[in-house]
């Protein structure tokens, strides 16, 4: 049985490569993975493939015993796993609880290497792998500090993987989405505080349209795929200039310099 696997499934990006699976691979079976089952049953009735369920806390190491169960039971030929859990927090690193702190690296970092390490076994030439990154990897950003590390762990952990999946030809895709109409915001911000750390997004991406991009970039085996002018040229930009500068300009855009 040839599957995908996707994680972050029940809104955003990941419910996006759910709904375009299917005009993008040929599958049996879609395995779909996030907490919230309902949601998830949405997409799975929507995305027009058979769909398997998952309602796992990626953040929870005993969660992954199902999969790894249905893995074992199954054994798939996985053609594509996509990591598209993640979530993140605009604050200061001092006012931020540490238990947030520490999940942001649980699930943008931990959770998908398990993802990866558990489905490479069941992953044979042709295959690919999707980690979700974000513009935030290429440059260190005060305030979104964790949530920037962690992006920068995914896109250089994508990188030396796809180099040692070479010889197996198992291609490694790193998206790097800029700021997109998502949920993501609705974890990220504190609503209940007044001083809103991030006050201004030099632009808003469709996120049907930045997965159609990572769909082809991820077909022709590109490492990295951005989708958006400016995102590339931010990403352009970041690799020319001090990062001091970088983010001197990042805390004025965002009225933080004297904050």
């Amino acid at each position: 049985m040839r599957i995908a696997v996707i994680t972050g499934a029940s809104s955003g990006m990941g419910k996006q490569f759910a709904l375009k699976l299917k005009d993008n691979f040929s599958v049996d079976e879609v395995w779909l993975i996030a907490r919230n089952r309902d949601r998830l049953s949405e997409t799975a009735e929507n995305c027009g493939i058979p769909a398997k369920v998952f309602s796992m806390d990626l953040g929870d190491t005993n969660a992954y015993f199902e999969y790894i169960n249905a893995l074992k039971e199954n054994n798939p030929d996985v053609a594509l796993l996509v990591n598209c859990s993640g979530f993140g927090k605009f604050a200061a690193f001092c006012d931020t609880p540490m238990q947030d702190n520490l999940n942001m690296i649980d699930i943008n970092c931990k959770a998908l290497t398990a993802m990866t390490q558990l489905t490479l076994p069941y992953m044979h030439e042709g295959a690919k792998i999707v980690n979700v990154a974000s513009v935030a990897a290429y440059q260190p950003i005060p305030y979104i500090n964790v949530y920037a590390a962690t992006k920068s762990y995914v896109l250089f952990f994508s990188r030396a993987l796809n180099r040692e999946l070479k010889s197996r030809k198992i291609s490694v895709t790193a998206i790097c989405p800029f700021w997109t109409k998502t949920a993501f915001f609705d974890r990220a911000i504190n609503k209940d505080d007044k001083d809103v750390i991030v006050k201004k997004y030099a632009v808003l991406y469709d996120p049907e349209k930045v997965v159609d991009k990572a769909y082809k970039d991820v077909a022709r085996g590109k490492e990295i795929s951005i989708y958006g002018s400016y995102a590339r040229f931010q990403c352009f930009l970041t690799k020319i200039l001090p990062h001091k500068f970088v983010m001197n300009v990042w805390l004025s855009q965002q009225k933080l310099k004297n904050r």
